[in-house]
């Protein structure tokens, strides 16, 4: 069936080149108004929680942060280390004080000067509006001297750092407002319109401190269709793109495209939702679930290579990698025993199992924007009907809604980037502590809950790491979440623009030295 879809992609581009003839950009994207450019992103939208580019808002900063309007104090490398951005140098003075030197001859697009004091205010608006920030960073106090700015916690922090890189840690003038949902950046490009699940439109930084961007204009267009997306870089519509399906990609394999790919920690995982009346409150559902998916076939048929399959919280490779943890394996007949020894029998011998009375249906639930989730939805529900299971698969892009009632999910299948701030800790605070922003399913456990008050408080990178992996065994032994696979990403382009990489971070999209040629 593969070359019926590619042959209706073809078929889309072509209409699309003829409706766009006679558009008046040359090759280079000159217009009237200089060098332009469109990018197409699956992923810019409400679904995703960024339905704006305010870096204070849910998880607007990354759109923020990708597309070149905020910059952070510190950013990472692609092997996930710390190095200088807005802030040049910094020193842990005592186990609760962190003293940074800010950047100097750095201005907000606002024209205002970015000092310590201008600093010291974005920092307190996050904190006072962001419930993830407010968590991770405990600032107690901020003081500011110049471009030196003090940071005073309420209990040690060793990943203070990490988390100010965290794209919610751009930089804003807050005297420049939120007007719909618009900010000012350090960055190289100024945001000028925005519309919520449809585009952003941005002009160059004239007065950037990282030097003159080589674009005039460029056009962020929200298309969560995966078809449409293939079919608008074909023509010409867009000429980059972001989150394009994996089985589009043979169509751009050739000299005519740029594919720039990464290996990432974006996961495809699902959680599990404990509410007494859900299925998943049932450790041996839960366990069954993570034997019953085939996470090989899924990277293999449905990924096409794309990825690989995930054994922990993090890929292999680091020292707190999920090499080091060991977790269920695809295991259909091990998963019948799981279920019937916890009395889950097909009485009426319809395939499906009951219990007390209560069908074994699982509502899955999860969201199209990224592009193979719901492909894992359907993998999942045909490998978990053969050990009795039947799953409704509900994908919406209201899931952020959805997702609030425990009354109407047992697993939240979703994509993630499970260490975007190159430290462990990230992924535990905000999925599987008890007080987790996002553990919608609340789930419970004192030994994890106690294993994080030490991982909080711990300097030592060896230790930090060793403590990592407990916590990694620890949620796996409850079957409190199935990690499906690592994604490799990718940014694809025509073959004349330049600059449009991918990062292991998966932030810095849009950069001062992207061009069209």
């Amino acid at each position: 069936m593969k070359w019926k879809k590619l042959a209706a992609l073809m078929l889309g581009a072509l209409l699309c080149i003829a409706a766009l003839s006679g558009c008046g950009n040359d090759a280079a994207g000159n217009a009237s108004g200089g060098k332009t450019l469109t990018i197409g992103d699956t992923t810019f939208n409400s679904s995703n929680e960024e339905p704006d580019i305010n870096p204070h808002n849910a998880y607007a900063g990354w759109a923020c942060i990708r597309y070149g309007v905020g910059e952070t104090l510190v950013k990472y490398s692609d092997t996930m280390e710390l190095q200088p951005w807005l802030a040049t140098k910094w020193e842990n003075t005592d186990p609760l004080t962190w003293k940074l030197i800010l950047r100097d001859h750095v201005k907000f697009s606002s024209g205002r000067v970015m000092d310590a004091a201008a600093v010291k205010q974005c920092l307190e608006h996050l904190i006072a509006n962001n419930k993830r920030a407010q968590q991770n960073l405990k600032i107690a106090a901020i003081e500011a001297n110049g471009q030196e700015l003090i940071i005073r916690t309420t209990e040690p922090k060793p990943a203070l750092l990490n988390y100010l890189g965290d794209p919610y840690g751009c930089i804003i003038d807050v005297d420049a407002g939120f007007e719909n949902g618009i900010v000012a950046g350090t960055g190289p490009y100024i945001a000028t319109d925005l519309k919520t699940d449809d585009h952003l439109t941005l002009k160059k930084n004239e007065n950037y401190w990282g030097g003159m961007p080589k674009l005039d204009k460029i056009t962020i267009r929200t298309i969560t269709d995966g078809n449409t997306l293939a079919n608008a870089l074909q023509s010409g519509e867009v000429q980059a793109a972001y989150g394009m399906a994996y089985e589009s990609y043979p169509l751009f394999q050739n000299d005519q495209y740029n594919i720039s790919q990464i290996s990432t920690s974006r996961c495809f995982f699902g959680k599990m939702n404990f509410d007494p009346d859900s299925v998943c409150s049932d450790p041996a559902v839960r366990k069954a679930i993570a034997m019953g998916i085939d996470k090989e076939n899924f990277v293999d048929k449905l990924l096409e290579g794309n990825g690989f399959p995930a054994n922990g919280v993090f890929p292999a490779g680091s020292a707190f990698g999920g090499d080091k943890v060991t977790t269920e394996t695809y295991d259909p007949e091990g998963a019948k025993k799981v279920l019937e020894q916890a009395g889950w029998v097909d009485t009426d011998g319809d395939g499906i199992r009951e219990k007390d009375g209560k069908k074994l249906i699982v509502k899955w639930l999860t969201y199209p924007s990224r592009q193979e989730l719901p492909l894992l939805a359907e993998s999942a529900q045909s490998t978990l009907k053969n050990i009795g299971m039947a799953v409704d698969i509900n994908n919406t892009a209201d899931n952020n809604q959805v997702v609030k009632d425990p009354k109407k999910w047992d697993v939240y299948a979703m994509a993630n980037v499970q260490a975007p701030t190159g430290d462990p800790e990230y992924w535990f605070t905000v999925f599987a502590v008890s007080n987790a922003t996002k553990n919608q399913g609340k789930y419970h456990s004192a030994k994890l809950d106690a294993l994080e008050q030490q991982l909080s408080q711990e300097f030592d990178p060896a230790k930090r790491a060793a403590l990592a992996v407990q916590m990694q065994q620890t949620v796996l032994d409850d079957n409190a979440f199935v990690f499906c696979s690592f994604l490799k990403m990718s940014m694809i382009s025509k073959k004349n623009i330049k600059n449009y990489t991918s990062h292991a971070c998966d932030y810095y999209q849009v950069t001062a030295d992207l061009d069209v040629e």
